[in-house]
């Protein structure tokens, strides 16, 4: 059984020598590539050694061996040699190069059959040299068709076994010592050439398989490095995309925005940006959650998208704020606003939350680049400044930068800048505004108001000041400086007179502020009770939860607490339920010609009904005509503030006005501004 199995193992061993492997079809490719451009070689030595033995044996061999036969397989060969010249140049699959390779090493048998009979047919023709030459041939065919066949190892042995042995017999066989010896070295040489090419064919195997896996390697290579861009160039497409509204973002803004501005600036084009900020947004948020907030950004996104055009790019840049990047090149000034409105109309419609419907608008800002801008951000600053002025002088409207806001934003800069050089404890200052009673005249407090002069600058207006120190953080720092300095003044007032003091939103906005505001009231020396603070509507909806617990953490101190400008901010009398206030200040629009408008009264009216019903005071600034103070005293106001009484006074004219009315002396120098 043993004997059966190495049989057969040997049968399998031999027929795997003899045959074309199929296992590997890159390793078929790389033979087949190799083997194309040996074959033409082969054919080119088949024929020229056919040739040189035909014609030593011309004079002596019958004309049909060495004619007739020569030039047929001359032909032959020709015409293959011709034929696989042209597979070299070809691009192939496997499955057709090992095709090629199998007929290949099927045509081996006959040209090897053929070659043998015609050589040993010639040698009873040939003199000794003659049958020299013949082994001569023989010998120098079978070295080149070996190394010609090397990269087909099946085919290369083949020839070898089936020319050699037969021929090796022949000559052996054939009693002449020299040939015999031949024989011989052929054999041996044969041998040494066997074991060349199986040395040679599983060098090249190996080699192709190290070339393969290097191959392999370098694609998985390539792979991971096609894998990792792609995860680049995903990474650099989320963080330039806004997550929520799912268009670009504030970093790809700028992004483009420093290229756009580049190029506009190389190929002297006009660039605009238009800056859009969201109008009643917040009281989305706050009556209906920020997840309706979230939807109406994402719907206004998908709104301005609808704009969107290769001259014209949209962006998120945070919040309720969006941008527009506009190519003018087809466009002039006054299409460009047209554009804008339409985009401003196209946010003021209506818009789904459930079964709710909201309503928000947009403002634009625009600037236009060479009229203004000196680079990018320069450009977008302006715009955003129009923008401010868009959302301040006429809300839902589009503001181009222009000249005037050109010299505005100059002024701005000049404030900022001696602001922040400022020594404010030596410049800042105050100034009184007497709050009388209503029925009296009498003065019954004060509004405490900031004054700045600058060294450089001269007399600064709070509106210039304030929003700017707001802006850039020194707020703080002015609130305390200047409540400190109040309250000082207030130790010097003839009776008991209360102190107004306005407090910003930031003030409000973190609870160490309004510890150092109970600190600086509780080491003043002055009643609580004789302290009001007033805020306005803007600082409560800057965060509303703060700034509800910081007033009361003020009133469970003793102080008063007003609601300032009321009636002019969103959602007033929400405000007023929630809050634990001690006033309402009715803000001046209201009280202007109050004689003259009969909406201004009936909200006047409404107003101090509420009052009523709550239990707060109510106080009327602006007050400048004895007919609006006849009117207002004739509504129920319990008091009142205005130029008609006295302008805003220096500690000294305020002291002497209270003296003056102590002693009931006249009061034309307190009056008298």
């Amino acid at each position: 059984m043993s004997g059966g199995m190495g049989g057969v193992t040997l049968f399998q061993s031999l027929k795997r020598l003899i045959t074309v492997p199929n296992d590997n079809p890159e390793l078929t490719l790389a033979q087949f590539k190799a083997f194309s451009k040996q074959v033409p070689l082969l054919y080119f030595i088949l024929l020229t050694n056919m040739l040189s033995l035909a014609g030593t044996h011309q004079n002596s061999a019958p004309f049909w061996l060495v004619k007739v036969i020569p030039f047929v397989f001359a032909v032959i060969f020709i015409v293959r040699g011709l034929g696989w010249i042209r597979e070299s140049r070809k691009t192939v699959d496997a499955a057709y190069a090992y095709r090629r390779l199998v007929a290949t090493n099927r045509l081996v048998l006959p040209i090897s059959v053929f070659s043998v009979v015609w050589s040993i047919s010639l040698i009873p023709y040939g003199n000794d040299y003659q049958k020299a030459h013949v082994a001569f041939f023989m010998s120098i065919t079978v070295i080149g068709v070996i190394f010609c066949l090397m990269h087909l190892r099946s085919a290369a042995l083949m020839v070898t076994f089936l020319v050699i042995m037969p021929f090796a017999v022949v000559m052996g066989m054939s009693g002449e010592p020299t040939l015999i010896a031949t024989a011989v070295n052929m054999f041996l040489v044969s041998l040494a050439m066997i074991a060349i090419l199986l040395r040679h064919y599983s060098d090249f195997t190996k080699m192709n398989e190290q070339q393969l896996t290097l191959l392999a390697q370098q694609d998985a290579l390539r792979d991971k490095n096609r894998e990792m861009q792609l995860l680049s160039d995903e990474n650099l497409r989320l963080a330039n995309l806004d997550s929520l509204t799912q268009i670009a973002n504030r970093r790809s803004f700028f992004s483009n925005l420093a290229s756009a501005f580049e190029r506009a600036r190389e190929d002297n084009a006009r660039l605009a940006i238009g800056v859009v900020d969201l109008d009643g947004f917040k009281p989305v948020n706050d009556l209906y959650g920020h997840s309706a907030g979230d939807k109406v950004l994402v719907e206004v996104a998908d709104r301005l998208s609808a704009f969107e055009t290769s001259d014209c790019c949209i962006f998120r840049l945070g919040g309720d704020e969006f941008a527009l990047l506009i190519d003018m090149d087809n466009m002039d000034e006054k299409a460009l606003v047209e554009f804008g409105q339409r985009v401003c109309a196209s946010i003021s419609l209506p818009i789904m939350i459930g079964n709710s419907v909201v309503h928000v608008t947009g403002s634009m800002g625009i600037a236009v680049y060479p009229d203004v801008g000196l680079n990018g951000q320069d450009l977008y600053e302006r715009a955003d400044f129009a923008l401010y002025n868009a959302k301040r002088e006429n809300r839902a409207s589009v503001v181009v930068f222009n000249a005037r806001q050109a010299k505005a934003l100059f002024r701005l800069r000049q404030v900022e800048d001696a602001l922040f050089a400022a020594d404010l404890e030596r410049e800042l200052s105050l100034a009184y505004q007497p709050i009388v009673d209503a029925g009296s005249s009498h003065t019954v407090g004060f509004e405490a108001l900031a004054r700045w002069t600058s060294p450089v600058l001269g007399p600064v207006s709070p509106a210039e000041f304030i929003p700017i120190a707001e802006q850039h953080g020194r707020i703080n720092l002015i609130t305390r400086l200047l409540l400190t300095r109040a309250l000082q003044d207030m130790t010097s007032f003839e009776g008991e007179p209360y102190l107004s003091f306005n407090l910003s939103p930031h003030d409000l906005a973190v609870g160490d502020n309004v510890l150092r505001i109970v600190s600086a009231v509780k080491g003043s020396g002055i009643a609580p009770q004789r302290i009001n603070f007033e805020i306005t509507e803007t600082a409560i909806m800057h965060d509303f939860e703060q700034a509800a617990q910081s007033i009361e953490l003020l009133r469970a101190l003793g102080c008063q607490v007003s609601l300032d400008d009321f009636g002019t901010g969103y959602s007033s009398l929400n405000h007023v339920h929630k809050l634990p206030l001690s006033k309402i200040k009715i803000d001046r629009c209201f009280v202007d010609r109050i004689d003259e408008r009969p909406a201004s009264y009936k909200i006047v009216k409404s107003v101090l009904t509420l009052c009523s019903d709550m239990g707060l005071t109510a106080v009327a600034e602006g007050v400048e005509r004895e007919e609006e103070v006849r009117v207002l005293k004739a509504l129920g106001v319990d008091a009142m503030q205005g130029y008609y009484f006295s302008k805003p006074l220096p500690r000294e004219l305020a002291a002497a006005r209270l003296e003056s009315e102590t002693n009931r002396k006249p009061l034309s120098v307190a009056n008298g501004a």
